[in-house]
């Protein structure tokens, strides 16, 4: 392999990639968010300067990506915490969990995705069919189970387009130099682009988080759920851009 094969590479094993180079376009991507008021104190623990903490809230995701590009379909769960930067608002990805190992490797890897291998689950209750639910356990463990009313009331799609298409989204991206320290410190932005939103629904929903010392959701505790939102829509994942170098 000569010189200029190993510089025109782009990811590792570099003769058999875990992920493609992309563009990766999501088809029917589902979302269950459960958004709830937690303690103040335990965002500033998590939050990294320079962003800046809009509300002491937590928006609590499950997604289920069936059909994406480079990726396979997978399933996802994580907390999202609104926050500032520079006085715009957008999301701080705090913590994502999913099933499938090329996006945990391709999303750490480009962006900078804080993502672990757990198993989340999202169906309809099939027992009584009346409401979503959404489970994550971390090895043999619940950590975050979920419920929604199965589409109590519809909502517009392009206000939840427009939210989704414009809301600036944040990462901590942090790659360790061969001595242990870090290489890359970066705080990234990336957008989601050519949003286009197929149905939409809120309702009564319930969130529970359970304390597990590698998946650490409880410790953005539940104090009072604010909000629901069940949407299907597809989305690309755009190239992203370092805000802020922390080793610069």
């Amino acid at each position: 392999m000569k010189i200029e094969d190993v510089r025109n590479s782009f990811a590792m094993p570099v003769t058999s990639p875990s992920f493609s180079k992309g563009p990766y376009r999501f088809r029917d991507r589902e979302y269950l968010i459960i958004e709830y008021e937690t303690d103040i104190s335990a965002l500033e623990a998590v939050v990294p300067e320079p962003l800046e903490i809009e509300r002491p809230a937590v928006k609590y995701e499950f997604i289920r990506m069936p059909d994406s590009d480079g990726f396979g379909s997978y399933a996802e769960s994580g907390q999202v915490i609104p926050v500032r930067l520079n006085g715009v608002s957008g999301n701080y990805l705090h913590s994502m969990y999913l099933d499938d190992i090329s996006p945990i490797v391709g999303g750490r890897e480009i962006w900078g995705f804080p993502k672990k291998y757990a198993h989340p689950e999202m169906h309809v209750d099939r027992v009584n069919k009346d409401c979503y639910i959404g489970v994550l356990k971390y090895g043999e463990l619940e950590v975050a189970r979920a419920t929604m009313a199965y589409k109590w009331k519809r909502l517009e799609d392009e206000p939840v387009r427009k939210a989704v298409d414009t809301t600036p989204n944040f990462l901590l991206k942090v790659i360790p130099d061969v001595d242990g320290s870090a290489k890359i410190c970066q705080l990234v932005e990336y957008p989601l682009t050519d949003v286009a939103i197929k149905e939409a629904w809120t309702g009564p929903a319930s969130l529970q988080l359970f304390a597990h010392c590698m998946a650490p959701v409880a410790d953005l505790p539940v104090k009072r759920i604010t909000g629901a939102l069940h949407y299907i829509g597809d989305m690309t994942i755009g190239p992203g851009k370092v805000v802020y170098d922390y080793l610069a």
